[in-house]
């Protein structure tokens, strides 16, 4: 068993770190303009706090020199005092619009990439980490909040305040301005030069935590698989040294960052110092009064203060740009549905055929045809041979309307991709793909799936309740027509045994139910939908005898109106079918009954044998 002081290997699932496209603040625009109401009302509160304070060292610079005439004060002194309370008044403000319209932002790229990302083609999740994925939604977004609330409006507002106070200054004494400038421009060149090494380590830290998250989601998915295998201390050991690695990015920013502090506060300090000096001289030659000398101080600090926020300002909107590299990432993935319009499709014909394969090659993506695992694990061991990607050859059958078609064979024989093909998670290398006679790719996806019942072989199941389940293609469907279909997949005892009913919790991934229990409720779910075309792959893979038994007399209650295309390893489930279609490696090698394909089919007969079904 490892430890956490075992000598560190290369761990196949940790990617290198991943130094991709950083975003543009350009790219950042188009988030902030649809807040551009609260943004605008923030701005103009920023130049009133902005013209506010600039008055205050003028108005002090008097109030001093009435007091060296022995003047009365008068409203003077008032104004001065309303000036300071009316300024933290449209602070207040201005600071509650930023804090509204950074959260505003972070919930509008939240939802911007929760549609992308819900929307993507099937192979991106053929080789993404679902936990990095969740940590862009998650982490990412929460770094836009930065931009807002930390220095963009801020930034805006203390501008025309340093603008200010240098025009104030050179009004008073430009010997003294020079000098104060000067030492300012030393911090600003020095802030520029750290300014891309802060976005360059803040993408990385991002990275980092996305890696984090996905070992974390990975142990969590399978962790009864991992107690069981007594593999708890070295999936700790795993996801702790991805821990570890996020938080030396982490310290890479900081160390970065923690410079751009120092530059800021010895600005202030140097040109502070350098006032006193240079400013006292010029008091005692006689060259500006003492007024003068406080008022340009109030000004060097009005200068310096937003000067400060702009510094600052620098970590956190390169952090920010950093967090949205990743985000802009994954909004440039197109969407399933994007190019559609370009592909050609294959004219309808006239047929009595629900589904049709013609001559249909498929070939998996690179990316998708070998996970990440795969490729880093290969690469690591030095063994990356030579493969055929394709996975179907020419594949050609056909699956009459209202007929019950099956599709058997040995593992890796292409069955599943066929269901894929025909629900258009992929689309075919070469050939033609119908349903009701219609080329699939002329289809929008929609209409397609919605004629198509499917029940995959890990019937997954959603956190949430019996209902949501059932529900999730048919939300208006009836508590008479769940409890009903429910039953006709015999899980009646399921509603039965907790009093919330329809509303039972099943538990994250299904785990307060059996594996029959989650594989019937999917089936239920398909029967429910009551789409023409039902695709079952694997459906009674989990069921006892007495289960799939009832379970088959379900499918066979809605098969009389219904086309059936069912994948089955138990042959004794299909070998009432009106067609089997035998599948071996991506071809076909023999379509008929089962008694013609006992007879006629090597292939078929030892599957038959095997399962004493000959």
């Amino acid at each position: 068993m490892s430890s956490p002081d075992a000598p560190a290997r290369r761990n196949p699932f940790r990617r290198t770190p991943d130094t991709g496209p950083r975003a543009s603040f350009r790219e950042l625009l188009p988030y902030l303009t649809e807040h551009r109401g609260l943004l605008a009302l923030a701005i103009v509160l920023s130049l009133v706090s902005a013209g506010l304070s600039l008055a205050q060292p003028a108005l002090v610079s008097q109030v001093i020199s009435l007091v060296e005439s022995g003047g009365a004060l008068g409203a003077l002194a008032w104004l001065l005092v309303a000036l300071v309370i009316g300024n933290g008044i449209v602070t207040a403000v201005q600071h509650y619009l930023l804090q509204r319209a950074g959260t505003s932002v972070v919930y509008s790229s939240r939802r911007a990439l929760i549609r992308r990302l819900l929307r993507l083609p099937i192979r991106e999740f053929d080789t993404r980490r679902t936990g990095d994925l969740v940590s862009r939604v998650g982490s990412d977004t929460t770094l836009l909040y930065a931009v807002l609330t930390q220095g963009l409006v801020d930034a805006l507002g203390g501008a025309v305040v340093f603008v200010g106070a240098i025009v104030g200054m050179a009004i008073i004494d430009p010997l003294l301005l020079g000098a104060t400038v000067l030492v300012i421009a030393v911090a600003i060149a020095v802030v520029g030069g750290l300014s891309g090494r802060i976005r360059v380590a803040s993408r990385e830290q991002q990275e980092k935590v996305g890696d984090v998250a996905a070992g974390v989601q990975r142990a969590i998915a399978a962790i009864r698989t991992v107690r069981a295998a007594n593999a708890t201390e070295r999936e700790s050991v795993a996801i702790e040294r991805e821990a570890k690695a996020a938080w030396g990015a982490g310290i890479r920013v900081a160390k970065v960052s923690a410079l751009v502090v120092p530059v800021a506060s010895i600005a202030m300090n140097v040109s502070f110092l350098v006032v006193l000096g240079l400013g006292g001289y010029r008091v005692a030659s006689g060259a500006i009064t003492i007024a003068n000398l406080v008022a340009f101080i109030l000004f060097l600090f009005l200068m310096i203060m937003p000067l400060g926020q702009a510094f600052g300002a620098v970590t956190s909107v390169n952090q920010a740009l950093g967090a949205l590299g990743r985000i802009q990432e994954i909004m440039r993935i197109p969407s399933e549905d994007e190019g559609d319009a370009s592909v050609a499709a294959a004219p309808a014909i006239e047929t009595d055929d629900a589904i049709r394969f013609e001559e249909v090659r498929f070939a998996y993506p690179e990316a998708a045809h070998k996970t990440e695992r795969e490729k880093v694990i290969a690469e690591t061991v030095g063994d990356e041979p030579p493969d055929d990607r394709e996975v179907l050859h020419g594949v050609s059958f056909a699956v009459p309307r209202g007929s019950r078609v099956a599709l058997v064979g040995p593992s890796g024989a292409g069955k599943s991709t066929i269901l894929a093909l025909i629900e258009r998670f992929y689309d075919p290398t070469a050939g033609v793909v119908r349903v009701d006679g219609m080329d699939v790719r002329a289809l929008p996806r929609e209409e397609l799936r919605a004629r198509i019942g499917y029940v995959e072989q890990d019937a997954p199941v959603l956190a949430g309740t019996i209902r949501d389940n059932l529900t999730l293609g048919t939300p208006d469907a009836t508590d008479a027509q769940c409890a009903q279909v429910l039953r006709s997949v015999n899980l009646g005892e399921v509603l039965d045994r907790d009093p919330a009913g329809l509303d039972a919790a099943v538990g994250e991934d299904g785990v307060m139910l059996s594996g029959g229990e989650r594989q019937r409720l999917a089936i239920a779910r398909a029967l429910l939908a009551a789409a023409p075309i039902l695709l079952l792959d694997e459906a009674t893979a989990s069921l006892d005898g007495v289960n799939e038994q009832l379970l088959r007399e379900a499918i066979d209650a809605v098969a009389a109106d219904r086309t059936l295309l069912i994948i089955a390893h138990r042959l004794s489930t299909v070998v009432d079918s009106d067609a089997i279609v035998v599948l071996d490696h991506g071809r076909v090698v023999g379509v008929g009954t089962h008694s013609e394909l006992v007879a006629t089919v090597p292939l078929y007969r030892d599957l038959a044998k095997h399962q004493l079904l000959v």
